[in-house]
């Protein structure tokens, strides 16, 4: 994704309930996505190693459904971690249970396997948001720690989990 989609953005974070664990389910202005979401979003972009927001449409009706983000761990802090790649989703309430975020993660995971610097996917959660706990644990993830999670913009509590890269030339 990029700058380009501002409203598809901002569509998604409407949904107190997308927001739940993001901010308390407060819906993002046209302001922060402007001001805040695509500049972090910049700052990441890279489409040749795969990083960025992976846009997520249907197959049978190209509707847009959500993302997938696909960054190094530890992006905005002084340690990023270049072989480690965290993902993370967003998807609009009417798609949960379905499916999606684990088939679109999976498939992120396959298209980025195949860089041999990447040893392992991660991703964070609220130890709480038992839908995304399990989506890491259907695409082979398995815990590793719960630790406070530092960012820019906030500081929370989180459950850790990975999976080895394990991409056979």
């Amino acid at each position: 994704m990029n700058n380009d989609d501002a409203d598809k953005l901002f569509q998604l974070d409407q949904d107190p309930a997308v927001m739940a664990f993001i901010n308390g389910g407060k819906p993002s202005s046209r302001d922060q996505i402007n001001t805040v979401l695509i500049p972090r979003m910049n700052a990441y972009r890279n489409a040749v190693k795969g990083w960025g927001l992976w846009q997520v449409n249907t197959i049978d009706t190209n509707e847009y459904i959500g993302w997938v983000l696909a960054r190094p761990m530890h992006f905005f802090s002084d340690t990023p971690e270049i072989d480690n790649i965290e993902l993370g989703w967003r998807f609009f309430q009417s798609t949960w249970g379905k499916g999606y975020a684990s088939e679109a993660a999976l498939n992120i995971i396959k298209q980025l396997s195949t860089n041999k610097e990447i040893k392992c996917f991660s991703a964070i959660a609220d130890e709480t948001n038992l839908a995304s706990i399990g989506v890491m644990k259907k695409i082979g993830m398995s815990y590793i720690k719960t630790y406070r999670h530092i960012d820019p913009l906030f500081e929370c509590d989180v459950v850790y989990y990975q999976v080895s890269n394990n991409y056979k030339t």
